[in-house]
């Protein structure tokens, strides 16, 4: 009887060290499930027209056109412009690659629509947070940052933004955190502190802008989502009261527009008032306004090569 009751202990004390790890090898899969990263915040490394989360795979080409045509309605829109067809306010073709999956670089090359045109531009950006399943991370933080020179022909008068007496008046650059949540498979939201730094401006405007963008996809279906992107740039009241008297008032950044993914391309409709691409124009030289009929309609298409 006593080898049985030694043998049912002995049982007992195998099962146990089982059971525990069995339990411990469970938690250890629920972990690694739990912890996963979060995917496609967003479809495309944009938003509408500036930035999301997003960064390219390691190794990944991606190929950009964003086009932004002439007004709508308005006193420059209507049919004798077909509508703003007839006019491009701006055009960008750009080469953008992976050197790792969380850092991405960039150069391309942009027509300009503000103080100054033929615009050069080199990119980075970094993923230095990424949200995971279990929010243990919750948000996906990345940082941008660019710096963008005009190739244009300098004015001969000095007061003039696009007059450069060196070379580096031709400089821009823009500082950015884009602070990212996906709330569910249909809803993302994203923070856009952002500073942009112009070397020359012109008189009563400022060399440093602060602006706090926002923006979002809802997703209507596994390829077809709404986008709404919004800046309000931070400007003395003084520079706002000058550039209103002189009729070239100041207008926050909005756009909204389509995405539909068809396989490799991610293709953006898009309505907004600004006419110019670049972060380095669009948040503090916006002159058009929404309830004057002076936005527009354009396009960003992306299509990626893996190498």
């Amino acid at each position: 009887m006593k080898h049985i009751y030694l043998l049912l202990l002995g049982c007992c004390l195998v099962l146990n060290t089982f059971a525990q790890e069995s339990l411990e090898a469970l938690m250890e899969k629920e972990e690694v499930k739990t912890h996963e990263p979060v995917i496609a915040t967003y479809k495309s490394t944009r938003i509408i027209q500036g930035h999301s989360p997003e960064t390219l795979k390691k190794r990944e080409l991606d190929f950009r056109v964003a086009h932004h045509f002439g007004d709508l309605g308005g006193e420059f829109g209507g049919p004798k412009t077909f509508f703003g067809m007839d006019n491009s306010a701006d055009i960008r073709i750009a080469f953008e690659y992976g050197i790792t999956d969380r850092l991405m670089v960039g150069i391309g090359r942009t027509k300009g629509s503000g103080n100054l045109t033929q615009l050069y531009e080199g990119l980075a950006k970094y993923r230095l947070l990424q949200q995971t399943t279990d929010d243990h991370i919750p948000l996906t933080v990345s940082l941008f940052g660019n710096a963008v020179v005009s190739g244009m022909t300098s004015s001969e008068t000095e007061s003039d933004a696009s007059y450069f007496g060196r070379f580096s008046d031709r400089m821009s650059y823009t500082g950015q955190v884009i602070i990212a949540r996906k709330f569910s498979r249909s809803l993302s939201l994203t923070l856009l502190p952002t500073l942009v730094h112009r070397n020359r401006v012109g008189y009563m405007d400022q060399n440093d802008i602060f602006a706090l963008g926002a923006g979002g996809r809802l997703k209507f279906t596994k390829r077809l989502g709404l986008l709404v992107e919004y800046y309000y740039p931070f400007r003395s009241q003084e520079s706002k009261d000058y550039f209103k008297a002189q009729g070239r008032e100041l207008y926050n950044p909005l756009a909204v527009g389509l995405e539909l993914e068809t396989g490799g391309h991610v293709f953006h409709i898009t309505f907004g008032n600004s006419t110019a691409i670049l972060e380095n124009q669009f948040i503090p030289e916006t002159r058009s306004s929404w309830l004057q009929g002076q936005f527009r309609w354009g396009f960003n298409i992306s299509r990626r090569f893996s190498l």
